[in-house]
């Protein structure tokens, strides 16, 4: 196997010159680096990836942290993250953050351990405060995908929970809808807490009663088991509001069992747009979040840093409503 010395010896350089050459660094003749690259494919010279890393202080690694692996939604986001990450000549490295902030910060320290050079984190349960921390301690630029963390704004990409949840309840209100109960997410969730509070908000804005909020964990089951305890509650509602699409899909079951037809008796909206969605009967109307666009923003932003540019703060992204079959005009209140 060609050493870095083979190469130095063939092109008649010393072993500074080729490290200048491969690292892009200095300034060196075009003929000099012609003649490297000419010693480097007659050898057959691989450069050794780690030594370069020590060496630059670089990688070309980018880390993602996510809180899932299963699921339509996380699949698009990291599928888009690692597109974006190719084209910028970049690796992507990918970690399960396992549902809690102790694992997603013991995560995001294998990631720097590993020489990445900036580590983008999708996070459901980690506190801003924690975030915080990690944004001025760690020796790499971190990016935050789902939380707003103060002081470090442009290192944020968020997506407008309360609006959404907003808009949401504002259609079924359209559509006559005036008794709505809600499938909500887990309570220690901050986008949880903003989904709920934009339901909360809006029916208070339309002068309308809750008509009883159960909360699940954002898995099928437990919109499932959520929407058996709201029946079971003999509380009347024409209109239910699920927190993501997978506890709507549960819900829709729970309601089938009932012998409760969607939407004829009952509409149901979810959240999240589901690719399955479209595939259930009835058709699940829902609210689309445009994880893709996230994704390639947050790996943008990583690679501005890195490349010493300024970044300005990211709009909040909007979702947009999908409308279809799941939810109807009100015909017959129950």
């Amino acid at each position: 196997m060609a050493t870095i010395n083979d190469v130095c010896k063939l092109a008649g350089v010393s072993k500074a010159t080729v490290s200048r050459v491969l690292n892009n660094t200095g300034q060196v003749k075009k003929s000099t680096a012609d003649a490297v690259y000419q010693a480097i494919n007659t050898l057959g010279y691989k450069p050794n990836s780690l030594a370069r890393a020590l060496a630059t202080n670089c990688t070309n690694t980018l880390g993602l942290v996510v809180s899932a692996f299963e699921g339509a939604y996380f699949s698009s986001l990291m599928r888009k993250a690692s597109e974006t990450s190719a084209n910028d000549g970049k690796q992507l490295l990918i970690m399960d953050g396992g549902h809690s902030p102790q694992s997603e910060e013991k995560a995001i320290h294998s990631l720097v351990e590993r020489k990445v050079d900036a580590v983008i984190l999708y996070t459901r349960k980690m506190p801003a405060e924690k975030l915080k921390t990690l944004m001025e301690s760690l020796p790499v630029p971190l990016i935050v995908i789902n939380q707003m963390v103060e002081g470090f704004e442009p290192r944020c990409i968020c997506f407008d929970q309360y609006q959404a949840a907003c808009n949401a309840t504002e259609f079924l209100i359209a559509k006559g809808h005036n008794k709505i109960a809600c499938i909500s997410g887990p309570e220690n969730s901050v986008n949880s807490s903003l989904r709920l509070q934009g339901f909360k908000d809006t029916l208070a804005k339309h002068h309308l009663p809750l008509c009883g909020i159960y909360h699940g964990n954002y898995y099928t089951q437990s919109g499932y088991h959520a929407c058996q305890a709201l029946l079971d509650s003999n509380q009347p509602f024409s209109a239910l509001f699920a927190a993501n699409d997978s506890m709507a899909m549960g819900a829709i079951r729970a309601l089938h069992e009932a012998g409760i037809n969607v939407p004829e008796e009952i509409s149901v909206m979810g959240f999240d747009n589901d690719p399955a969605g479209p595939f259930l009967i009835p058709s699940l109307s829902s609210i689309m979040l445009p994880v893709d666009a996230m994704a390639q923003t947050a790996i943008e932003q990583a690679m501005r840093l890195l490349k010493g540019d300024k970044i300005s703060e990211v709009d909040l992204f909007s979702g947009s409503l999908i409308v279809r079959e799941s939810v109807d005009q009100l015909k017959k209140p129950r």
